[in-house]
């Protein structure tokens, strides 16, 4: 009886839902769930961002294309205005001066120059006639590739906002963690950043005076500036300020610096260093250390290399 009277005790102390509620997460568990968050979140927003540089390339190729069309359009209707105004021609000069006419011609010159003017007509006309038919052809090209090009757009829009909705949820995690964490920042999208002084000189040192004026602003998802920035959009501004234009994402950059890639033990101020996935990408500011706008939550700055908390895949020179 004690036991039952112990074990119906229990029962009624119970939370409602008749579970225990979930044990809090330690700051350590809350902290690793946070660093395996922030790996994903990379590779999502470069995703996310490949998505819009896609898009952005689809769209042109459509805009290009219809403006193609339309020209066509015109150089059709000009081709087919050609056409009438040569029938129209052709049939005055045979009610004027038709075959009958022109062979009863008394003046041989005159008889001659009839002749010839018809001939002249006919040559013309089969001209334009060919004309009119190879530029309708083209039209229709056009007219399909541009619908194509349409879907594609299409098509990509709808890749993108797929990517955006991943990228959304992934934030809403890594924001409540850092809240519980008392760890989130806002920055400051006005912030002037600091003056560098480091090594760098030429254009790597262009390139990081504009980060390190960017240090203090937001980690955005898909920013490039002016108030909020993602890694990729950082060093794609920075190093656009020093007079190399870099393609949007990190996987963009890693292959355009096939060719340019250094030795991780040969670091030189200005270099970009990419982590393991190549979902991140921050740029070496000299003496050990590096500039970057690392994830959600927090702001663009510099930290020590050996701090970085990425494992690295290797480094571009642009």
């Amino acid at each position: 009886m004690p036991m039952a009277a112990g074990l119906a005790l229990a029962l009624l102390l119970l939370p409602v839902g008749g579970a225990l509620a979930e044990p809090k997460p330690t700051v350590a568990q809350a902290k690793k769930k946070l660093d395996k968050l922030n790996e994903q979140a990379d590779k999502v927003v470069e995703k996310y961002n490949q998505a819009g540089e896609k898009l952005k390339k689809a769209r042109k190729k459509y805009e290009t294309l219809n403006t193609d069309l339309t020209r066509q359009n015109a150089k059709v209707a000009g081709l087919r205005q050609e056409l009438v105004t040569m029938a129209v021609s052709s049939y005055q000069l045979a009610g004027v001066t038709g075959w009958q006419g022109l062979m009863s011609q008394p003046d041989p010159g005159l008889l001659l120059g009839g002749l010839a003017r018809a001939e002249q007509m006919s040559a013309a006309r089969a001209r334009s006639l060919e004309a009119f038919d190879e530029a309708n052809k083209a039209l229709r090209d056009n007219r399909d590739k541009a619908k194509v090009a349409l879907g594609e757009a299409d098509a990509t829009r709808d890749e993108l906002a797929a990517e955006k909705a991943k990228v959304e949820k992934m934030v809403r995690a890594q924001t409540k963690l850092l809240r519980e964490l008392g760890t989130f920042k806002t920055g400051n999208p006005n912030s002037t950043g600091i003056q560098y002084k480091g090594p760098a000189s030429g254009n790597a040192r262009a390139a990081l005076d504009f980060a390190f004026a960017q240090i203090g602003k937001p980690y955005q998802y898909g920013g490039t500036g002016p108030g909020g920035w993602d890694c990729s959009g950082l060093v794609q501004a920075s190093w656009r300020s020093g007079g190399v234009s870099l393609p949007r994402t990190t996987w963009e950059q890693w292959s355009w610096g096939a060719s340019r890639k250094v030795s991780l033990s040969e670091l030189q101020a200005g270099d970009l260093i990419f982590s393991e996935g190549l979902g991140h990408v921050s740029i070496y500011a000299g003496n050990g250390r590096i500039v970057h706008a690392p994830q959600t939550g927090d702001v663009v700055k510099v930290v020590p290399l050996s701090a970085y908390g990425r494992r690295l895949v290797g480094a571009v020179r642009p």
